[in-house]
């Protein structure tokens, strides 16, 4: 599992106040300089914590004036249920594909040119994590948008949060998803081009092919994790048995 990197820990932190009331809707938070000093950081790691609040809907970024809370910053991690990134997984399976299946018929060309642009915006090699994040939810949330249906369109919106905002789910997508760069696109290139047939069952399929190959990837990532922590138990079990046979 990739290791916890500190901004996301300061963009915890940042939250946490959020959410106690430091600061309240429409209200704008301390100067980067400030806050870095409060929490005992960088400026650089509260700009990437304050990139990572942006891509979790927390607040919203205006450049040359500063960095403002959003009115669903008071929604916090509370009331989300504690699930696994592959329970999660298996429920946006089930929904995105419906919803990509329900979208191809009447998707507008100005909601494919977006997808499109999108789609170029993942597959830069300089985007960080938190941006390209960012880009895989505004492409998956478009096709909701699209399919018209509003109960699908919250639905997803929440599942996207469990995604954003439970560290777990967070850290296990990283892990997964550094690996699997151009597999990824290639997957969502096959999304756009089913939309652009407006072929609703390529387009469900496409997006189920999505989501089996990332469940996959999460339970062969689980059988590593296993397998590593069975050889350090091994390994333990036999330095311990070494040092009882110096002994006696």
């Amino acid at each position: 599992m990739a290791g916890r990197r500190l901004f996301q820990d300061i963009a915890d932190k940042i939250a946490a106040m959020i959410a106690e009331g430091a600061f309240p809707p429409g209200s704008r938070l301390p100067g980067e300089r400030e806050l870095a000093e409060k929490l005992g950081v960088s400026r650089v790691t509260v700009r990437e914590a304050a990139i990572a609040l942006q891509a979790r809907g927390m607040v919203r970024i205006k450049t040359g004036s500063g960095i403002y809370i959003t009115d669903r910053a008071v929604e916090t991690v509370d009331d989300l249920p504690a699930v696994s990134a592959f329970e999660l997984t298996e429920a946006r399976a089930l929904f995105e594909s419906e919803a990509a299946a329900l979208a191809a018929p009447i998707i507008s060309d100005s909601d494919l040119a977006k997808l499109n642009a999108l789609l170029n915006d993942m597959s830069h090699d300089d985007a960080d994590a938190e941006q390209a994040t960012a880009s895989d939810r505004e492409f998956h949330m478009t096709i909701a948008a699209a399919s018209g249906n509003r109960a699908i369109i919250h639905v997803v919106n929440t599942l996207w949060r469990m995604r954003t905002e439970l560290s777990e789910v967070r850290e296990a997508h990283a892990s997964i998803c550094h690996h699997d760069g151009m597999t990824r696109q290639d997957e969502h290139g096959a999304i756009v081009k089913a939309l652009e047939e407006h072929d609703a069952k390529g387009a469900r399929l496409a997006m189920r092919q999505h989501f089996g190959r990332l469940l996959e990837a999460m339970l062969d990532a689980n059988e590593q994790q296993e397998l590593i922590e069975l050889q350090r138990k091994a390994a333990e079990s036999r330095e311990r048995f070494l040092m009882s046979s110096r002994m006696t």
